[in-house]
């Protein structure tokens, strides 16, 4: 026997069986619509001619030890381009990998040869893993 005025039972994810949350609102429902701005702009997912170009660049800084670029290896995390400085975000193999001086020494020099005007490397305290790699493969073995 079935009652009418019992609320409906949440969705459940049948692997795992838990209740699934309520579905989001459509994007055009969620938010007003805004005017782009140079800030949305700065955060939007497509990478600049300019940034490919500088990836570019930096697929020819090899790290020493593993003999693949530093884009193989996915240690450029983000490339920022603004007014008279390159800021270039990235990580190392090892938090204190001794060809750290040389990398950030080439990886300046690759972007200026795209960007010619100040470049600044962050090296970010994050650890690597192969993960990060576009093509993990490229080490040569399975992890």
């Amino acid at each position: 026997m079935s009652h009418d005025n019992e609320a409906p039972k949440p969705a459940v994810n049948p692997h795992t069986g838990q209740a699934m949350p309520p579905e989001p609102l459509p994007p055009a429902a969620a938010a007003p619509a805004t005017p782009a701005t140079p800030a949305a702009e700065a955060t939007s997912a497509a990478p600049t001619q300019q940034e490919l170009a500088v990836r570019s660049a930096l697929e020819t800084v090899m790290d020493p030890e593993l003999g693949l670029s530093i884009i193989d290896l996915g240690l450029v995390r983000e490339i920022h381009i603004q007014p008279g400085k390159t800021l270039v975000r990235m990580m190392l193999t090892t938090p204190f990998c001794p060809y750290a001086p040389q990398i950030v020494a080439e990886t300046k020099q690759a972007t200026m040869s795209v960007v010619p005007q100040e470049c600044e490397v962050e090296i970010m305290p994050d650890a690597w893993s192969p993960d990060l790699m576009p093509d993990p493969g490229l080490l040569g073995f399975s992890y």
